[in-house]
Formats: structure tokens, sequence, C-alpha cells
């Protein structure tokens, strides 16, 4: 029904007032713009359209709420005569609101030309603006304005000069605003850190911590999310450690924070007790946290738990299923992944895009080609989810593992947009399995056109010449790579034992247990070549350079890791390994046997999938 204001004829000053009060008064309770409008209507009828402060609310209505028109709130504004600061402030905050900065920069200007002095409530918003649409010369111009109006340590205007000049990437002059301000505030201390970890500065961020008296969860969480964020995981617990010591209480944030840094070496015993600290605190378990929970027991290798902690969950978000379903897919379940596809659409819950992601790339990492073939269609025919560039870098991953190169090759052509290194590499690693020298010849260079600085494309091309014996070939490669400046990236292991994480690298002495660990490698080989094990060398010629070549022979830092777990866990228990790049043919052969001769299951994850060893077998049936 619509708001109607019945107001009786002015009799006097104080009756007219009062009069007036009625649909100021009723401005508050209106959820419409019609009700807005009749509102409106009355105060202009009562002589109220060149009133600021009535005007002013009828602004504030339209320019912020979700229901108002911004449109509308200019018209109005247009025909106040002598528009004040209140005024300006509002329509500035509608400009922000509707995301036309540049607009509100324009705006913020001309109320300058008319000589409106601005206050405090003016500069966070036209900051904001300066923020958001990079306007560094009019956002350093406003700086000036509120140094030279003396608000130079109000609270709200400094944090968010803290902000701009974060986002400008000017980190010097976000410190000049920090170290100037007299009482520094959470948000003045979250921000500059933000920006810190934002821009990779990660020591800058420790830096800044340690001149905190009192150091609260929030800044903390910025501290071991700028860790994450950098690939920093011990260091992010070290952070953690570090809090516990000063009896900051983990929130939800820091512990979604700390779940990352587990995801990312594979921490699992960390992991666990993070989330059984979850549980008994209270932590309100919101999607995100939720997600990151399941999330880090897919990756660290612990699918049942992941399962067990999806299916407890009182409702399931999108991401929760959609991370469930990548899950199963990483540990080379792809038909279960299809059956959880099932059982999310029986729950009312559609699929989107990252949904069909995690599903084809399960599909591909089972050989499930009738499967994968059905849901690229389906995607969109079902919920007109058009593909992008991901479901066809995971399309051509599925045919040509499936060795169905040139229907691979077809499927880039009739691309309606020009294929990336993604969907190319895709194809160049098919070739690579299949030996298809002219195809992948051919995809190879074109992808390290693409991407002239991913050492891994140059690998993956020259691994494919060792194989025919193209040596020449290969020694262009690594040419090409040396003019370049290209390094390759270094192979690292982690494994954690009673939640100590220890990394390995290819040939590293640096670990204290190094010569037992090198015993136990000699031990290992005598032991797999008793059952038959043949060194394979077609990837290790270029997979390490010359110097590791000499002195390593086949010890890449997933055998150092498993050796390692082999000394210090008891019989029968499980090993799991994380590495950063995919395992070679050489190791997988290793781990399988090393698998069979000690008896125990072995669980590798590389950066494409899991790899689950047991008696002398892998999950991943040599479809990796």
């Amino acid at each position: 029904m619509a708001l109607a204001c019945v107001l009786p004829p002015p009799t006097s000053i104080s009756s007219t007032y009062s009069a007036v009060s009625v649909p100021l008064k009723s401005l508050h309770s209106c959820s419409t713009m019609e009700e807005l409008k009749q509102c409106q209507a009355q105060l202009i009828k009562l002589g109220r359209s060149s009133d600021n402060d009535a005007m002013g609310r009828v602004i504030k209505f339209c320019a912020l709420l979700k229901s108002g028109d911004l449109k509308h709130a200019l018209k109005v504004f247009a025909m106040l005569p002598f528009p004040d600061v209140y005024v300006y402030n509002i329509t500035l905050r509608g400009f922000l609101g509707a995301n036309l900065c540049r607009n509100g920069i324009l705006f913020y200007s001309r109320m300058l030309e008319r000589f409106v002095v601005p206050n405090e409530f003016t500069f966070p918003p036209v900051i904001r603006a300066c923020s958001i649409d990079n306007a560094v010369e009019e956002g350093k111009q406003v700086h000036g304005q509120v140094i030279k109006l003396g608000f130079g340590q109000d609270s709200f205007c400094q944090n968010n000069l803290i902000h701009m000049y974060v986002k400008f990437n000017s980190l010097d002059e976000a410190r000049r605003v920090f170290d100037k301000l007299d009482v520094k505030d959470d948000v003045s201390w979250t921000t500059l850190i933000s920006g810190y970890s934002e821009l990779g500065c990660v020591d800058e961020v420790l830096h800044v911590l340690e001149l905190m008296s009192v150091k609260r969860s929030a800044v903390w969480n910025a501290l071991i999310a700028a860790y994450v964020q950098n690939n920093r995981f011990h260091k992010a617990f070290s952070a953690f450690d570090w809090m516990l010591k000063e009896n900051v209480v983990m929130d939800n944030f820091v512990a979604a924070s700390l779940l990352s840094a587990c995801t990312g070496v594979g921490a699992l015993e960390r992991g666990d007790r993070i989330y059984e600290y979850i549980r008994s605190s209270g932590i309100q378990v919101d999607p995100k946290l939720a997600t990151t929970i399941i999330d880090m027991y897919c990756k660290c290798g612990h699918l049942e738990k992941a399962l067990e902690v999806f299916k407890g969950l009182p409702s399931k978000g999108i991401s929760s299923w959609n991370c469930m379903i990548g899950g199963l897919g990483m540990h080379g379940q792809g038909k279960a992944a299809v059956e959880l596809l099932k059982e999310m659409e029986q729950s009312a819950v559609q699929p989107d895009y990252v949904t069909f992601v995690n599903l084809l790339s399960a599909c591909a990492h089972s050989g499930l080609v009738k499967e994968g073939k059905h849901y690229f269609r389906y995607m969109t025919e079902m919920y007109g989810i058009s593909p992008r560039m991901e479901h066809y870098g995971c399309f051509v991953d599925l045919l040509g593992r499936a060795g169905l190169l040139e229907e691979a090759r077809k499927v880039i052509h009739d691309m309606p947009m020009k294929a990336d290194a993604s969907v190319l590499g895709a194809l160049l690693g098919a070739c690579n399995i299949y030996g298809n020298v002219d195809m992948g010849d051919e995809i190879g260079r074109e992808v390290i056109d693409l991407e002239p600085d991913n050492s891994g494309r140059y690998v993956l091309l020259a691994n494919l010449y060792t194989k025919i014996g193209r040596y020449e070939n290969v020694a262009n490669i690594r040419k090409l790579m040396n003019d370049r400046g290209v390094k390759k990236e270094a192979g690292i292991s982690t494994i954690e034992f009673q939640g100590i994480v220890s990394e390995f690298i290819a040939g590293g002495i640096t670990h204290p247990q190094a010569e037992e660990i090198y015993c136990k490698m000699e031990e290992i080989f005598v032991r797999i070549r008793d059952v038959g094990y043949v060194p394979d060398t077609d990837e290790i010629l270029f997979d390490i350079s010359d110097e590791e070549r000499d002195n390593l022979s086949h010890c890449h830092s997933e055998k150092l890791a498993i050796a390692f777990g082999l000394l210090k866990t008891k019989p029968g228990e499980l090993i799991r390994v994380t590495k950063n790049l995919r395992v070679c043919k050489d190791c997988h052969e290793v781990s399988k046997l090393i698998s069979k001769v000690y008896d125990r299951e072995i669980i590798v994850r590389d950066r494409n999938r899991f790899h689950h060893f047991k008696g002398g077998l892998c999950s991943c049936k040599e479809y990796w």
C-alpha cells in the first residue's frame, strides 16, 4: 500500500514545523520510490524544496539504499540553490555505491568550485573513489586538502589514504601516512600489513608487526595471510605459534589461512589439530571455512575425512560441492565425482561453471571419455553454461590422455576463442605421453611463444625430443632457455612427521639426517633391483641440471622424502608426500616398487593429481 501523507493547512510557524515533521518522519519508513516521491511532493507543497535538510534526506534515500534511484537523487540535488556539505557528502557516497567513481571525483571538484568546504565525512568516499578509479594525481591532491584542512589525524581519512596508496602500489607513501598517525587503530595496522602482503613484501609485514604493543586477531590474520599468499607456509606456522604465545584466540579468518598453509605443504597432522581446535572452540564454520577444511583434507591426501566433513555439513553451499567434486577428481575417483554431481542436482543446488571445470578434470584423470563428452555438452544444454577456456583445457586434456590427439586438435581448431597456453599445454602433454613428435613439435613451439618464461613448457618439449634421441633439439631448447634467462623450476617435496614438515630438493644435503637418508636410498635401490627395477632415464636427462646429474643418479626429491618416511615411521604406517611438480616416470615406478617391497601405502600428491601406491600398483593405473 502506498504511503499517504495527509497534512493540515499551516496556520502558524509552530504548526508549519509540526506539519513538516510528518513527511520527514515518514521518510524513514519508506520502502519504495513511489512512497518516497509522495513524501517529497508533500515537502515541496510545504515550501521545503530548497531546504538542504529536508531534500538531503530525500537524496539519502535515493542515493544510498538498494531500492533507491541515483538519477532521481541528482535531479533533487539540481533543484537546490545552495547545497551544503551534508548534501554533497550524501551524493558522493551515492556515486561510490553505484561504482561511478570518476563521476564522484568530478562531483567533488564541482563542490570545491562552489566554495563548499569539505568536512571529515567528505574525504573517505572521495579517497575511496580515487583508489578504485586509480586516479593517482587526484588522490594526491585530495591528500593535500586533507592536510590543509586539518584532518591529518582523523582516523577515517588517514586509513582511507593508507588504503589508497596501497592500491596505487605506493607503499612508501602509505607508510608515511601511517607513521604520522598519533593513534593507530586496528584498521590502520591491518591495512598497511595487507598492503605489504599483497605486493609480496613479507619481511616488511614482520617489521610493522613488531612495532605493535597489542596485536589483535585481525592483525595476526593479516600476517599469516601474507605468508600464505607468498607461499611461505613454514613462516605462517611460526607466526601462528607466536600468536598463541601472545594469548590471542584464533578466529575463523586465521583458521582459514592456516588451513591453506597446511594445504600448501601437505601438513595433515597440523591441519587435523586446527580442525579439532575449530570444533572444540565453537568457531563458526561459515561456507568459506567449510570449503577450506574440505580442500585441506582433499589436498593433504585424506579423502575419507574430507567426505566425512562434507557429509556432516548442516547446509552445503555450492563452493563445498565444487570442492568435493574437485577433490574426488584429484584422487582419480572420476565416477564418484559424477555421482556427486547427480546428488548435487537432486539437492536442488544448481551447478556453475566451476562445477563443470572440476567434473571434466575428474573425467580426464580417470579416463572417462564418454562421460566427459556428455557433460561437456550437458552443461550448455541443461544450464546454458558456455564453455570457457578452462573447460576447453580440461576437455582437450581428457581427449589427449586417451590418445585421441587428432580429435583434441580439432576441438582446439573449433574453439570460439584463441586457445591459450593451458589448452595447448594439455595437448603438448598428451603428445609427450604418446610420443607424437610432429604434433608435439608444432604445439610445443607455439606454447613456448605464448609463455616464454614458463620453464615447464621447455622441459616438456625437450623430454619429447629426448625420447626419440633428437639430442640436438634438446641442446637447442636448453640454449633457448639460457638465452632467455629461463630457469627450470626446482622440484621440491615435503613430508610431515610429528607436526614438523621436512623439505627436500633433488640431491639436497642440508637435512640434519641427510647421511641416514642417502644410506636408506642405497638400501632401497638394492631391494627394488631384486624385483626387476630398471632405471627410466627418458625424462631425467633433461629434468635435472648437469651438476645434479653428476651427483644424484636418480635421487629426485620425492624419493628422498619417501626414504625419510621409511626411516621415521613404523612398519605399516602410511607415508604422505607432496611435490610441487609432476612426478616423473622413474619416480613413479620406484614408488610402486617401494610400496610392494616394504609393504607400505604411499600417497604422493604432485602438481596434477594424487597417486596412491599400494602393493606395487598405483591408483592412477598409469593414467596421469
